[in-house]
């Protein structure tokens, strides 16, 4: 790990590279999705719906679900009306469909180099085996309300994008950029190319993230509730922080954690 010597400012310019090309060898998108997706709930249908970068196929509705969007539907859009009850059977058990279930392609590939703007307000967010829909989710929900310029997974280490997952994200699927890679410590190793500050965050950390904050841009890297990080990806950090939470409760869960060093990063003081 670097000393906290070199975060007073950004990274010094020779570390700072273009971004024109694709990145390969596990710096690019590693997600090979296929099929369809049904997505359900009006925050989630109606922000599919407006996203420009969405192929949609099929909606089912009830009356009361499309009175319910923001907008008109295109007159020609493939609708199917249902009954609540036909709905249920379209999504996962005891899932709140208000009466609105799509059916898309699945969203394209975003390379890693196509969202590192460098802008110190705009975080990025690096989860390590996070993969639990619900909460990868909310952390996208809080990384979309809270500005942040994307969030990295690793494909094979992360829920696909699915139902329940853009319904924890509330619509902020259709808007948070989600880069998926092979090799996340490639990833992490392309962000510090670009001038971020990797901070991990761990319970057991001495340095707390208000004191770790650069005044530059900054990646914030949480692991699997548990486990944590990985050793290794401890290792491509900058530098380890914790949260100044009660001792008398062990941990925050890993999408509070997110929305809680999000807002840090929001409000840290102006450089």
């Amino acid at each position: 790990m670097s000393n906290r010597s070199d975060r007073d400012g950004e990274r010094p310019a020779k570390a700072l590279r273009g971004r024109a090309g694709r990145m390969k060898n596990g710096r690019g998108s590693g997600r090979a999705s296929s099929g369809m997706v049904r997505l359900w709930g009006r925050h989630a249908v109606e922000a599919a719906l407006k996203n420009p970068n969405r192929q949609h196929r099929k909606l089912w509705a009830t009356r009361e679900g499309v009175e319910s969007l923001d907008g008109e539907l295109p007159a020609d859009f493939p609708v199917e009306w249902a009954q609540p009850a036909d709905l249920a059977r379209l999504v996962a058990r005891d899932a709140p469909h208000q009466g609105l279930v799509l059916e898309c392609e699945p969203l394209e590939d975003i390379y890693i180099d196509d969202v590192l703007d460098g802008d110190p307000a705009r975080p990025v967010v690096v989860l390590d085996q996070v993969t639990d829909p619900h909460n990868v989710g909310a952390i996208m929900r809080s990384a979309a309300a809270l500005n942040a310029c994307a969030i990295v997974t690793q494909d094979r280490h992360a829920p696909p994008e699915s139902g329940t997952l853009a319904k924890s994200a509330s619509g902020a699927l259709e808007i948070l950029p989600w880069v998926r890679v092979v090799n996340l410590a490639r990833a992490l190793e392309e962000i510090a190319e670009a001038g971020y500050w990797r901070i991990g965050l761990d319970g057991s950390a001495t340095e707390t993230l208000g004191n770790a904050l650069p005044a530059g841009p900054v990646a914030l890297v949480l692991g699997a509730e548990g486990d944590g990080m990985r050793h290794n990806i401890v290792q491509h950090c900058d530098s380890i922080a914790k949260l100044p939470i009660n001792e008398a409760m062990e941990s925050l869960n890993v999408s509070n954690a997110a929305a809680i060093a999000l807002y840090a990063v929001a409000t840290r003081p102006a450089p």
